[in-house]
């Protein structure tokens, strides 16, 4: 489902005009204050009575965070950056770039809704001061992500990592469990565990619940295995549409996610049995971990958030997690995660200095260390992050081994992705479609 230095700052020949301040900093509006140390902005030029109008779904607390992010950036350059955040912007910056009056900047959610900006022509190729960030900073998948037809167009900004395994430090620790390593090890642990099943507890707790989006958390389990049995040239086939879902390599990733969602002695701890995962919201899916009525769940990054108040998140915490297992130790690391991109639709000067910027390890560094959020800029110390979840997260998008790749279901069409994939699933839960029927189902949705 759906949910970025040193830099190599290369003047354009139309910023000629740049009065690049070496020392010092002039900057626009009250000019910086007496705290900035305007020495990282420098390389951006100083402008007047400039300004750049960003526009992203980000709102509340982050969009309070992201403005601030930005500040010393604004003081020392003297750019007004006016952030306009609201849920509507997926669908309304359609309407806005029709009638002409899009945005200078968006930070797109999904790389999706960015390539069909991208060819409506709507929006403008990265400068090349981006692409050199991006080179240096980011991996050749997150680039590829802001790439068409070999054009760069949008630098990738903040990240999320899915696949995450939660459990209970103290209940591996009484029980001699130990975190598996494989996928066998972990199929070897579930059954141990189901060993210990009672009325409430059994190993797994599961939650697809999501209003109209239900469905989601299942997908999720599906990209997982099919990066990690077929590898991530199949994952990139599958998710262009190339390779169907009634292909062996997707019918194995099922059949795995199946031995698991679909066993009654393994599913569902705390709620019920199987049919009780559709009806079980994502947000409470794990908790049963603390109340001992399950030992694991599956998902991202970003249910850190969704445990009670006062929960601790560490690894001698009352919860902690580990990236879903390989299928052989040998294998690489594979992760799959969300991302923004950070696309332009107007050119001046100013807002290539504005997406220069959002671009660099600077950011994403002054960022991370208001909260909330990570980054897989490898210029990032993952030292900044707010949490040891979020520290061990960017250290696996940092990894120079480690696969990377975008949720699929957000990068497929509409049709599939965001609706019969995710319809699919809750119908192999409920019984409705078997694994036969659905693969083909979802095969036949595509446009």
């Amino acid at each position: 489902m759906s949910s970025t230095l040193h830099r190599r700052w290369i003047l354009p020949a139309a910023a000629a005009s740049f009065a690049l301040v070496l020392a010092g900093c002039a900057g626009g509006g009250s000019g910086p204050s007496a705290d900035v140390d305007c020495a990282d902005y420098e390389q951006y030029g100083t402008f007047e009575n400039e300004s750049v109008e960003i526009y992203a779904t980000i709102i509340d607390v982050e969009a309070d965070q992201i403005v601030e992010s930005w500040a010393d950036f604004e003081a020392c350059t003297g750019i007004t950056i006016d952030y306009v955040g609201t849920q509507e912007a997926e669908t309304q910056i359609n309407v806005r770039a029709a009638a002409g009056d899009a945005p200078d900047i968006m930070i797109v959610p999904q790389p999706g809704l960015l390539q069909r900006l991208i060819a409506d022509g709507y929006v403008v190729p990265a400068a090349q001061s981006v692409e050199d960030n991006v080179d240096e900073f980011w991996s050749e998948s997150w680039k590829g992500y802001g790439t068409v037809d070999g054009t760069f167009y949008a630098a990738p900004l903040m990240a999320s990592v899915k696949g995450w395994v939660w459990y209970s430090p103290a209940d591996f620790e009484a029980n001699g469990y130990e975190v598996p390593e494989t996928w066998d090890d972990l199929m070897a642990l579930t059954e141990d565990m189901a060993a210990n099943n009672t009325a409430t507890y059994k190993p797994w707790c599961v939650g697809f619940g999501s209003g109209d989006a239900t469905g989601w958390p299942g997908t999720d389990w599906i990209e997982d295995l099919v990066l990690r049995t077929a590898g991530p040239e199949a994952y990139d086939q599958w998710v262009a549409g190339e390779l169907k879902f009634d292909s062996p390599e997707i019918r194995e990733a099922f059949d795995l996610a199946g031995e698991i969602l679909l066993n009654p002695d393994y599913v569902n701890g705390g709620f019920g049995g199987v049919d009780s995962i559709v009806s079980t919201t994502f947000n409470d899916g794990g908790l049963p971990i603390l109340d001992g009525n399950c030992s694991l769940h599956h998902q991202a990054s970003f249910y850190e958030a969704q445990w009670p108040e006062g929960t601790v998140v560490a690894p001698d915490g009352d919860v902690w997690a580990f990236i879903t297992p390989k299928m052989s130790a040998d294998d690489p690391e594979s992760v799959t995660g969300g991302g923004e991109f950070v696309a332009a639709f107007t050119e001046s000067d100013a807002v290539t200095a504005v997406q220069t910027y959002l671009s660099s390890d600077t950011w994403a560094n002054n960022r991370v260390a208001l909260g909330g959020v990570i980054s897989a800029n490898k210029g990032l110390d993952p030292e900044l992050a707010g949490s040891e979840l979020g520290k061990a997260s960017i250290e696996i998008l940092q990894g120079e081994d480690t696969v990377f790749r975008f949720d699929g279901s957000d990068l497929m069409p509409a049709a599939v992705g965001t609706s019969s994939f995710w319809t699919g699933m809750v119908d192999w839960i409920v019984g409705t479609r078997n694994t036969d029927e659905v693969l083909t189902f979802i095969d036949s949705t595509y446009p």
